[in-house]
């Protein structure tokens, strides 16, 4: 079926296509350089072979010698502690498994880190998060530098870590590779009840322990948490990219099928390594990042993926600007409800149909490219189909043509709302991102004042001791960007920013950090740039200031005109900014970019924490 492409999603291509031809063009270069005929060993002297097989036992030894089969590299994240990584233990036996019996070989290259935000939410902790992205691309390109591989599989689901491996992927991009998913936990405890006893919490009417039944009832068991964060916005969004096999991003962990999508992804690769077919940087290209653009606003995903899809983007070369992401939010409809954005879990969502109804619909109102390489081959209308195992055989079938559940999935012809629900803001704060689609229309255009605070914690203290009640307000909550703290989530403002609107009160928040799933009904204009620690006008708001935001025409507006005050606040300093690590990373917090490239340290000027004010 031939549709016609929308014609602001096919301004938007041509427009980045332009704008990144000669980076695009020049990745290209590089990748090709790097790809030459047979196996890529077959260039090291013997000894660097020799260390490079030296572990492999039995036929493996002598056929990694000989370099007549591909070598894959298996890159994962696996770690116990982690729900969503320890399905990864039990992987490299089963990929190797099947990548022997493809004709290929495999061996471990090295793992990344995992860190979880929902482990390290509100601690010291969670300043490292938005850093760990960078880190694990630089420890995937450790992995894959021995120049022993010929393809890889990475093995990823939550947050940082999805993002991580495919930048640091990408600079391998001459390689044929694919992401190997774990799948999400059954569901547990309702979403809208989890976040009803959140807010009891929060408004002191439970103690703790009725707090941790209730997560505890949500976070149960192996796999992926079900609500519809980074996590499971990374795993759509890898599939729509053609990353992932058809269908397999939300099959639960011990299942039959599961299994038997993890030993299709890695026989895929080796297919494709030996037919010579496009590599992983030959994909991922401006088509593919506008599609992987449209599957996050058409399903609401997370918000940081205007961080890593940006990031992700410039690692192949392509010059994605948050212009392109407000652009195509205006055509692309809302089409699912999942919590935070519905009462509904992934599962929920799989079960309506899932990301093969959402391509199919998508694709039918000429809102996705179908003309893209994928690991299943050339079009994403394969990716309409869904897997199924019968008589111990994986095969695709068609899936469904309509939703199974309008409360959750839609078509694009009848929508739950007519954009995307992703709006940059301006003005003279700056520039910053408001996920509208959870917000309630009467609820988004917020003008009060502000109450402005250096830290999450002296916001939760005043909404504590009763001071924010019963006034409408603007939180600012600043010093909280990529250089000042590495950028945390500020999750736990949520409960308490909520429980303000229930009583009537205006409320809003502004900051520099950010939100990611959690942005919810109240609306939060998260990622402004530049930042305060970087003499962003954030730096310049007093209490009382009169502060509008308005995602609908995309305003972020102060009443006064702060240009000729002084700074006040400050960001930690070296000092402080020590423990749990992260004195280790002032590195990151002096090279890292603003938010709107991508909040990465790669190919970025360093810049010091002291800058002049912006006026």
């Amino acid at each position: 079926m031939t549709t016609v492409l929308h014609p602001v999603l096919a301004e938007v291509t041509e427009r980045l296509t332009e704008r990144s031809a000669a980076s695009r063009s020049a990745y290209l270069r590089r990748i090709g350089a790097a790809a030459v005929q047979g196996p890529a060993r077959g260039r090291l002297a013997c000894a660097n072979l020799a260390h490079g097989f030296a572990a492999a036992e039995g036929p493996a030894k002598s056929e990694l010698a000989s370099g007549t089969k591909p070598n894959l590299a298996i890159v994962t994240s696996y770690n116990d502690m982690l729900s969503a990584h320890q399905p990864y233990g039990d992987y490299p036996p089963i990929l190797k498994d099947a990548v022997i019996r493809a004709g290929g070989l495999a061996q471990v290259a090295g793992g990344v880190p995992a860190m979880c935000d929902g482990v390290t939410q509100g601690r010291d902790g969670m300043q490292l998060s938005l850093y760990s992205r960078d880190v694990i691309a630089m420890a995937t390109a450790i992995a894959l530098s021995h120049d022993m591989f010929d393809g890889a599989l990475l093995l990823g689901v939550c947050d940082k870590i999805v993002p991580g491996l495919l930048i640091g992927a990408l600079s391998f991009g001459h390689l044929p590779a694919a992401w190997v998913p774990a799948g999400p936990m059954a569901s547990g405890l309702p979403n809208k009840e989890k976040a009803r006893i959140r807010q009891q919490y929060a408004a002191g009417e439970i103690g703790r322990e009725e707090l941790l039944e209730a997560e505890a009832a949500s976070y149960h068991s192996r796999g992926t948490c079900t609500f519809y964060g980074t996590a499971n916005s990374n795993q759509l969004i890898m599939e729509v990219l053609g990353l992932h096999l058809p269908g397999a991003s939300f099959v639960s962990p011990e299942t039959t099928l599961r299994e038997a999508l993890t030993r299709a992804a890695a026989a895929g690769v080796v297919s494709r390594a030996q037919a010579g077919a496009p590599s992983l940087g030959e994909m991922v290209d401006e088509k593919a990042i506008v599609n992987a653009c449209v599957a996050l606003l058409a399903s609401g995903g997370s918000t940081n993926h205007t961080l890593h899809l940006v990031a992700i983007a410039r690692a192949a070369g392509v010059l994605l600007t948050w212009d392109d992401l407000d652009e195509l939010s205006a055509v692309v409809p809302l089409l699912a409800r999942i919590y935070p954005n519905g009462s509904a879990d992934i599962n929920h969502f799989h079960a309506a149909g899932g990301v093969g109804f959402l391509v199919r619909t998508l694709l039918d109102a000429g809102l996705l490219h179908e003309d893209i390489e994928t690991v299943a081959g050339h079009g994403l209308r394969r990716y309409t189909e869904e897997p199924v195992v019968i008589d111990g055989e994986l095969t695709w079938r068609p899936g469904p043509a309509e939703s199974l559940d309008l409360d959750v999935l839609r078509p694009a012809s009848d929508p739950f709302a007519p954009d995307g629900g992703v709006k940059v803001v301006r003005g003279a704060l700056g520039t910053g991102v408001v996920k509208t689609s959870a917000v309630a229309p009467e609820h988004r255009l917020v003008t009060a004042p502000a109450r402005v605070f250096d830290d999450q914690h002296d916001f939760l203290a005043a909404f504590a001791e009763g001071s924010l009640d019963g006034v409408d307000l603007v939180a600012v909550i600043r010093y909280q960007g990529p250089a000042a703290n590495g950028m945390p989530e500020l999750h736990k403002l949520t409960p308490a920013l909520g429980v303000l609107q229930d009583r009537g009160q205006k409320v809003a928040i502004v900051t520099d950090g950010r939100m990611s799933g959690a942005s919810g009904k109240v609306p939060a204009a998260i990622h402004v740039t530049p930042e305060a620690a970087l003499g962003g006008p954030l730096s310049l708001v007093r209490d009382g200031d009169v502060i509008t935001v308005d995602p609908d025409r995309g305003v972020l507006a102060i009443g006064a005109d702060p240009s000729g005050r002084e700074p006040t606040g400050a960001a930690l300093s070296t000092e402080e900014w020590a423990g749990t690590g992260r004195e280790l990373f002032g590195a990151f917090r002096a090279a890292i970019g603003p938010a709107d490239q991508g909040a990465s340290v790669f190919s970025v000027p360093s810049h010091p924490l002291e800058v002049s004010v912006v006026r």
